[in-house]
């Protein structure tokens, strides 16, 4: 039989040209492709690109935009020579690990997609197949990490973790503790790579230009879908137009020449959090809403059909999220591990059951969290399922015919919940 693991260990050789032109009319785009100098299986230093695709046996290549301009409709896309994560080199890659696929680099650059807007105060993102399994920030980069790890400590197996600050020794000691298959920052302090390099196939990347990060809050660039039959689509990227709290628009909507409004504006703390979550969304696949609560993502539904589906799927991750997190801070177990013990009776079932009735009564931690969606709410079942749960306000799109509807959900909940319109969606597909 042959040997199935082998397949994730192969770095393919890939046969895409070095360079790469894009031609708009006169105007071109010029692309680079990005190689490492890196010793093989057999030590030689030799030019690898891209482990494999998003699955083995599928060829690779990363390029960088490093010469051209773009400037289609009076809208003026990226500069060259801003490369983030298509400019690392052999410096910026710490540690190379296993050696960095396609999948590698798609959850670094989300996370940078994340993180920019998350300046503020020291922040982490953690991703896994590109979307954030938990993400906060708080007044240490270790008090960030532990929160957005323990939102959602299962998912976080074998994900990126990207931060916003240089990694300090108290988080890589956190960091270390966990399999993670990328750690990404502005740097790292003296003493965190000897913790870090502890785990041999752990990518660690310095990420260049990190300084660049927040200049790209509204640059455009341009964003291209291959279709099965080779077609291309081409879009500009989109702008996040809701980047502090005067942003947001008030909950309105007139129905049958009837005015509704929300009876109440969100609070300081709830406006932080709005922001927060709106700020998370921008790289979480659609259809979806998320729950935040104190700088901190508590239950992320994701890449849905129906809106109030996806509702309830973050309401329930949010449950079990919370049980696996109380039982690793009690047992030092995961929540399944329990579980299991207690199947096979080897452990009394009581523990499970505190667990359980704990994460009900908390109701999975959403109790005062605020809900946020991708896009508007086609009807208030959705808002509805996160009132029940306790949240305190919520962030959407607006725009739907029955706005108005939403409203009253909003209204009639006790207290009342207060809701704010984005006037835009940030649909990711």
């Amino acid at each position: 039989m042959s040997d199935i693991k082998a397949m994730y260990r192969t770095v393919m050789a890939d046969h895409f040209p070095p360079e790469m032109t894009i031609t708009f009319g006169d105007q071109k785009l010029i692309y680079r492709k990005r190689t490492w100098k890196l010793p093989d299986s057999k030590g030689e230093v030799i030019d690898m690109g891209l482990r494999y695709g998003e699955n083995p046996g599928q060829e690779a290549a990363l390029y960088e935009l490093v010469g051209g301009n773009l400037t289609l409709g009076g809208c003026h896309f990226l500069d060259p020579n801003n490369g983030l994560t298509s400019a690392i080199d052999e410096a910026a890659m710490v540690q190379a690990g296993k050696h960095p696929g396609k999948t590698n680099l798609t959850d670094l650059d989300n996370g940078l997609n994340i993180i920019k807007y998350l300046q503020a105060k020291p922040a982490a993102a953690i991703l896994k197949h590109n979307n954030p399994c938990g993400a906060a920030w708080a007044d240490s980069l270790a008090a960030a990490y532990d929160k957005a790890n323990l939102a959602d400590r299962i998912a976080a197996f074998g994900g990126c973790a990207v931060f916003n600050r240089a990694l300090d020794k108290a988080t890589a000691e956190l960091v270390a503790q966990n399999y993670l298959e990328v750690v990404a920052a502005p740097d790292f302090e003296a003493g965190t790579l000897d913790i870090l390099k502890k785990a041999k196939d752990l990518r660690i990347i310095k990420v260049p230009n990190f300084s660049k990060l927040q200049h790209l809050v509204q640059a455009r660039t341009v964003e291209f879908k291959a279709l099965i039959d080779g077609g291309l689509i081409v879009q500009q990227s989109p702008l996040n137009a809701i980047l502090k709290r005067s942003d947001f628009k008030p909950a309105e909507a007139t129905h049958q020449g009837k005015l509704y409004r929300c009876l109440r504006e969100p609070t300081d703390r709830e406006y932080d959090d709005l922001l927060f979550g709106w700020w998370v969304e921008q790289g979480i696949t659609s259809n979806s809403v998320i729950f935040v609560k104190d700088g901190c993502t508590v239950g992320i539904g994701t890449g849905e059909q129906d809106r109030v589906g996806v509702a309830e799927i973050a309401i329930f991750k949010a449950y079990t999220k919370y049980a696996d997190a109380l039982c690793f801070k009690q047992f030092g177990i995961p929540y399944k591990q329990l579980e299991l013990e207690v199947l096979q009776a080897k452990r009394d079932s009581s523990d499970q059951m505190d667990l359980d009735v704990a994460a009900q009564e908390a109701k999975g931690g959403l109790i005062g969290a605020v809900m946020i969606s991708d896009a508007f709410f086609p009807f208030r079942d959705g808002v509805d399922v996160g009132i029940r749960q306790g949240i305190t306000a919520v962030a959407h799109a607006g725009g739907s015919v029955r706005d108005y509807e939403v409203i009253e959900a909003c209204n009639e909940a006790e207290p009342p919940v207060a809701m704010v319109f984005t006037g835009q969606r940030c649909f990711k597909h």
